[in-house]
């Protein structure tokens, strides 16, 4: 399994517009962040997690030339607003790009993106999806592989993280249950958010990221959804546990 980190920054993207703060001025590649996202390939499949707002900029810059599903998370902007730029996957491929979440963000998406959805007199450019609702406890297969459903707490809002194999990625974790903790065990690789040092509302701090990485015990972990506010990205990696990473645009891992 390859898993290529699309976006790592938070709703604003970094550099945030019109923002003198000296994270967004750096020179570093590595803290210059699109919005949230992660290629995933393995044997046969190749799907993505989120496509928001920098979707079309960032499958251009991965070289992604093919699209099984797309898995949302929730129905934040930043996590769904580039629905519309499937439409390559879809006229190259000739059938509904499959698109897999909670039945209250499918609805969501259905008023936004009313078009793509259209079953009469559909507009000839606009894309074809094909819906599967997606709902706690109950597993679903893409391909062969088993993917597994992690419910968090993003302050009030319900969000998804997916498992797949032992590879788990959560974002906008504000709070998360024991029994979803569960679903984690034996985890190699996990991916979630760290927004910024100072406590946050609806999202993780570096600290809280840590405290539940050291909670789930996996071989390595990555932070993403990250702010300008956490600080420059190698200052930040210097001072992370030697198996947490502060995941950058366009990172390749293995598993």
């Amino acid at each position: 399994m390859q898993v290529y980190f699309l976006g790592t920054g938070t709703s604003q993207g970094i550099p945030v517009i019109g923002s003198n703060h000296s994270v967004c001025k750096s020179t570093d590649s590595k803290d210059k962040r699109l919005r949230v996202s992660v290629w995933i390939t393995w044997e046969d499949n190749s799907i993505v997690i989120d496509c928001g707002p920098d979707f079309r900029q960032q499958m251009l810059t991965s070289g992604c030339e093919k699209l099984d599903a797309i898995l949302f998370t929730h129905e934040h902007a930043d996590h769904t607003s580039g629905l519309d730029d499937i439409r390559p996957f879809f006229f190259r491929q000739k059938k509904d790009i499959p698109i897999y979440a909670h039945p209250r963000v499918l609805e969501n998406l259905k008023k936004r993106f009313d078009y793509i959805f259209e079953t009469e007199n559909k507009y000839p450019g606009a894309p074809g999806v094909q819906t599967f609702t997606v709902n706690n406890n109950v597993d679903f297969n893409i391909g062969q592989s088993k993917i597994t459903p992690v419910e968090v707490n993003h302050g009030s809002l319900q969000v998804f993280g997916y498992r797949i194999h032992d590879f788990v990625y959560l974002t906008d974790v504000k709070t998360i249950d024991a029994a979803e903790i569960e679903k984690l065990k034996g985890v190699k690789v996990l991916v979630v958010n760290a927004l910024r040092e100072e406590p946050h509302q609806t999202h993780f701090s570096l600290q809280d990221a840590l405290d539940f990485i050291h909670l789930v015990q996996p071989e390595r972990a990555y932070l993403t959804h990250i702010s300008h506010l956490l600080g420059f990205h190698e200052e930040v990696q210097n001072r992370l546990p030697k198996n947490v990473f502060l995941a950058y645009d366009n990172l390749k891992i293995t598993l």
